[in-house]
């Protein structure tokens, strides 16, 4: 794939889509503290891994209309917020993910008669997490579906980490979950993932962090599919996936 800049990307913060209201991204980082253990018998620093950690901080636009920049930053959870960063949107193209805590909202009327402000958003548990969009985007359900395929290359055996972010729901119920197969459901007929199932949307906005046992195989092509009991009529919705490919502890 071609090198890349930062066009089409997007945003979205608890089931809320915020690209439009978004102006830069200053850091969407993260990864382990590097603990110094160097020793006075050494001639270069030595260190090793610490806690994992993660912040996005982005400028955003004053937009007061339901739903948009201001109404859902200026609430300042206490809780926890979901976080994602998509670069571009598509199936399989990779997005960023936070499980945070919303650290400020801080406005700066510029001379100019500008209004921005300015937004950190700190890690809580698990640190920034990349992966690839399962979705294509944000996509819309009428009824129960599944999603085109997404093609991992080859099996993984350390499980996987998957985000939702649900924009709109109409209808009683929806159970988002994953599945899998290991040729796309030729000879393989798609499964399940275990413990790769949300919890059941009864309305929206909402978003959830999921993963599953450290140790799973997950399957090489991975897709979305939804199933309800009493019905619905529209899901407005995105999967992140990210597979394991080593050992890790949260």
């Amino acid at each position: 794939m071609a090198k890349q800049g930062g066009m089409g990307d997007g945003l979205l913060v608890a089931g809320y889509d915020l690209s439009g209201d978004i102006g830069s991204l200053g850091r969407i980082g993260g990864g382990p503290a590097a603990l110094d253990m160097t020793a006075i018998n050494v001639e270069a620093m030595e260190r090793i891994g610490g806690l994992r950690d993660g912040s996005f901080e982005f400028s955003s636009f004053f937009n007061p209309a339901v739903n948009r920049a201001h109404p859902v930053l200026s609430a300042l959870p206490t809780a926890d917020v979901i976080q994602t960063y998509l670069r571009g949107t598509g199936a399989g193209r990779p997005a960023a993910c936070l499980v945070a805590k919303q650290a400020n909202y801080d406005g700066s009327r510029g001379t100019d008669g500008s209004f921005s402000f300015s937004v950190q958003a700190l890690a809580n548990g698990f640190g920034t997490e990349w992966g690839v969009q399962l979705t294509d985007g944000i996509a819309t359900h009428t009824e129960a579906d599944e999603s085109a395929s997404l093609d991992g290359g080859t099996s993984s055996a350390h499980g996987l980490q998957a985000w939702l972010h649900v924009l709109a729901f109409t209808g009683d119920d929806v159970t988002i979950k994953l599945q899998e197969s290991s040729d796309d459901g030729g000879s393989d007929a798609w499964a399940d993932v275990t413990g790769g199932s949300f919890t059941q949307i009864t309305a929206g906005p909402a978003s959830e962090r999921i993963q599953t046992g450290r140790s799973l195989t997950v399957e090489r092509y991975l897709r979305v599919a939804t199933t309800t009991s009493a019905g619905f009529s529209d899901l407005d919705f995105l999967v992140v996936v990210t597979r394991n490919l080593t050992a890790v502890t949260f």
